[in-house]
């Protein structure tokens, strides 16, 4: 959907398809009609926006085919469908059974990344609407933090480089300008917003910048405002936003050390609730609120790779998790879903007289692993929850005053 800025801009807001697993172009098309048109139908809009997640295979075929590349243009038109981003984070089978560490790979230091955000860039020059500004790419903060050297860091600022290159020239082939932002993620080379300043500084700002996904944000304990100050200060433009929320749990060990061994489930504690949120496919880094002054994210101390680790290690709370909550139904309660990060980041970004960024994608991708009880059991369920974290998302930009512009309808 479409919303308006008082600057007059115009911002894009969507839901992210990496929740759905298609990896092929027969696949994307049967989840446009299983999930993208009746979220559209039940936000009662005439056009819905799609953050794409095309995985490395096919966007190689659609970046090699033309046909290929305006018949999916077609499909989305009739469907009432449009893309203004893609989500190149995962390379590839991104709902496979065990994800975990596997998404990090390719990374920037290698030529496969490269290619393949590349081969988005073209594809996403050919559906961008005739009057939309630009277009973006998010992808993953160089690379996770381990294995890395002075040599894997060399490598993927000259890949970089090209990276800047490829997409001066799709801009000059197409007529159409497409940026990518890096995304600060928990664990990776780049976590926080800081080390985006330090580490990714230098770039050519006019095609490469960040993508601030407001659940990361969070969960490395950052103040919005100082994030936003900081990005700016550095000249790193948001070229993206992911607009999403992670869990939160005040006191997650009181109620572990309390409980009776066999009591999981019953204490009602956060610890005891988190541990219905251990789940075998994504990773759900844990960070409590010592990362927002450390200068190790992943100290120990304050920090687990995931949430069973986190709990097995009793780290002191609070706690904030990488877990994609849907923004319209917080966690059961005691746990609580980082709304007020949500709030503050969409306030700095959309309250001034400018627009911080015109790309906005909800990422919810973890609605196939939530807890049983929350779990959709349908196509028509899952798309009544996507509908519904739009339509939060869309209430929450419409309350810092962005409009639906005349003639559109929301």
């Amino acid at each position: 959907m479409r919303l308006r800025h008082r600057d007059g801009s115009t911002v894009h807001l969507g839901y992210c398809t990496n929740v759905h697993p298609a990896e092929d172009l027969a696949g994307i098309l049967r989840q446009l009609d299983s999930y993208a048109v009746p979220v559209r139908e039940r936000l009662g809009g005439d056009l819905l926006g799609l953050g794409l997640w095309l995985a490395a295979p096919v966007a190689a075929e659609l970046a090699a085919d033309e046909t290929a590349r305006r018949r999916l243009r077609t499909e989305l038109t009739v469907r009432g469908l449009e893309v203004v981003t893609l989500n190149g984070f995962p390379y590839a089978a991104f709902q496979a059974p065990v994800v975990k560490g596997a998404v990090y790979q390719p990374d920037w230091a290698t030529a496969q990344r490269l290619t393949y955000t590349l081969n988005l860039a073209r594809v996403l020059a050919d559906l961008l609407p005739e009057d939309a500004a630009r277009g973006s790419v998010s992808t993953l903060p160089l690379a996770w933090r381990t294995p890395w050297d002075t040599d894997r860091a060399d490598a993927a600022r000259r890949r970089l480089d090209e990276l800047a290159a490829g997409l001066a020239a799709v801009e000059r082939e197409t007529g159409r300008p497409v940026r990518v932002g890096f995304e600060p993620e928990p664990g990776c080379v780049v976590e926080t917003t800081r080390q985006a300043a330090m580490l990714l500084s230098g770039m050519d700002t006019t095609r490469l910048g960040v993508c601030l996904d407001l659940a990361h944000l969070a969960c490395a304990w950052e103040e919005p405002a100082e994030a936003l100050a900081r990005l700016r200060a550095a000249d790193l433009p948001v070229v993206k936003v992911q607009v999403s929320a992670a869990l939160e749990a005040a006191d997650p060990t009181a109620a572990l050390e309390s409980a009776d061994p066999g009591s999981a489930g019953q204490s009602g504690g956060d610890g005891e609730a988190l541990r219905r949120w251990v789940e075998p496919r994504f990773l759900h880094q844990t960070r409590g609120p010592g990362c927002a002054h450390g200068d190790d994210p992943a100290d120990p101390a304050y920090a687990a790779d995931d949430l069973d680790a986190a709990l097995d290690a009793r780290l002191p709370g609070p706690w904030r998790v990488h877990y994609h909550v849907p923004l319209h139904a917080p966690p059961e309660p005691p746990l609580t879903a980082t709304l007020p990060v949500l709030r503050a980041a969409l306030t700095g970004l959309f309250a001034g007289e400018t627009a911080g960024c015109d790309h906005l994608d909800v990422e919810t991708y973890t609605w196939g692993v939530l807890p049983a009880a929350r779990r959709p059991g349908t196509d028509a369920e899952l798309a009544a929850g996507i509908a519904a974290e739009l339509a939060f998302a869309r209430d929450e930009l419409a309350a810092i005053g962005l409009e639906t512009p005349a003639g559109v309808r929301a």
